[in-house]
């Protein structure tokens, strides 16, 4: 017995998923240390903008990824092994473009932000939280990107150990500032998005300063951004992180700060859970971008199946877990957040079951076009839902709007899986 639990762990896959699912897990840890910290100094209100703002940076910082997180997970794997020039030039250049047009979108948002402030997200936060809420959206998309290149490339030990490390320091700073009694939602805001990024940064910089001066060298080169797949992927992104955070957005316009603080709370405990599905398919991705044919698809397709069993379990526990524990832990200030979160937690139970298919469309055929179909669906019957939903029912609308929503994508998407594969070589 303790032969076959060892031999399991030196599955290099089973390995690379325990290290990356421990490793997110302590970000889970460290997620849920801030958010306790949080709701013990800020009220209701105040962390409703708190999730307002930082909900619309990570919004964004997935909505300028542009695609590339699925272009560096179907090269950076077989670049690593064989073309170490054309890697460096590969980085350079998704870098570069992303950045770019990264800077574009955010000029724009500077201009725009406080008007946008007024008449929608209605935050009614200073201007210079607003500002930096989109400094924090480079930054995110920085971190991002490292990060994807070096889970591409395998390195999930070093890629965990700098964001943890990360995590420690933030946890320090947020400690002091909560001393010196200078918790702000402009504080927090400087502490996540900026610092956080920088000594991420700043680690991997000790430790690869002299890869940083190969890349200053290398080239810059247009076509390894692979525009028509990278843009089709993109807008798919898109519409799934944006339809993840319309219901929040739609909270916060119709109903009160502290409605929406509570629910703001139950998100994040269910996107924290989110990350276990997250570390499963960081692992996952290079797999399905190497394989060709029908009987190593069917092989894949039941081993990934097996390991979203995991997060499923999860979601079921989440659910029932007994209203004492939401008050331990979030007080009784956030007590409504026990009946959001076990609302929240069943449609995400069809997430963690269906993200399956996707991988196989996006890296195995490469055909984002069905991922951007159905997450069209997707981000409709939130947005629709949510917003017929929310008057009516409050809080508890849209999670019968995701619920809808997780149903019609992954139900397309298995078609999608179906009509594809028959194509596949035997």
């Amino acid at each position: 017995m303790l032969e076959k639990v060892i031999g399991f762990l030196k599955r290099p896959t089973n390995k690379d998923i325990i290290i990356n699912t421990i490793g997110n897990y302590i970000g889970v840890f460290f997620t849920a240390l801030f958010a306790l910290i949080l709701v013990r100094i800020l009220n209701p209100s105040q962390y409703g903008v708190l999730s307002v703002l930082l909900g619309i940076a990570y919004v964004l910082s997935n909505v300028l990824d542009f695609g590339t997180t699925a272009t560096i997970y179907s090269s950076v794997p077989t670049l690593v092994e064989k073309k170490r020039d054309e890697l460096y030039r590969f980085i350079k250049s998704i870098f570069f473009y992303q950045t770019l047009f990264s800077l574009v979108v955010i000029f724009a948002l500077v201009l725009s932000f406080p008007f946008l402030d007024r008449i929608f997200f209605k935050t009614g936060a200073p201007i210079w939280n607003l500002y930096l809420t989109c400094g924090s959206v480079l930054f995110f998309i920085w971190q991002n990107f490292v990060t994807n290149i070096l889970f591409a490339a395998k390195k999930f030990l070093k890629a965990n150990i700098y964001n943890n490390l990360a995590n420690v320091i933030k946890t320090l700073l947020l400690f002091l500032l909560v001393g010196a009694k200078m918790i702000t939602v402009g504080t927090v805001i400087f502490v996540f998005g900026i610092v956080g990024p920088l000594i991420f940064f700043l680690l991997l910089f000790i430790e690869k300063k002299d890869l940083a001066f190969v890349l200053l060298k290398a080239k810059v080169e247009k076509e390894h951004f692979r525009f028509k797949y990278t843009f089709t992927y993109f807008l798919a992104s898109q519409f799934f992180n944006l339809g993840l955070r319309m219901d929040l957005f739609l909270l916060s316009y119709f109903l009160p700060k502290a409605e929406v603080g509570y629910y703001g709370l139950s998100q994040k405990i269910i996107l924290t859970v989110s990350t276990t599905i997250i570390s499963i398919t960081q692992v996952l991705s290079p797999r399905f971008s190497s394989v060709k044919h029908r009987h190593e698809i069917a092989r894949l397709l039941k081993i990934a199946s097996a390991y979203m069993l995991f997060p499923t379990v999860l979601f079921v526990l989440l659910y029932f877990t007994p209203l004492q524990i939401f008050k331990l832990f979030f007080t009784s200030k956030f007590v409504k957040t026990a009946d959001i979160t076990r609302a929240l937690s069943l449609p995400f139970i069809l997430y963690a079951l269906g993200i399956v298919p996707s991988l196989f469309l996006l890296y195995t055929v490469k055909k984002p076009i069905y991922i951007l179909i159905s997450n069209i669906v997707f981000f409709a019957v939130i947005t629709g839902g949510s917003y017929v939903l929310i008057p009516i029912k409050g809080v508890f609308g849209p999670p019968s709007a995701i619920f809808i929503a997780f149903l019609l994508a992954v139900f397309l998407q298995i078609l999608a899986v179906f009509n594809e594969y028959r194509k596949l070589p035997a």
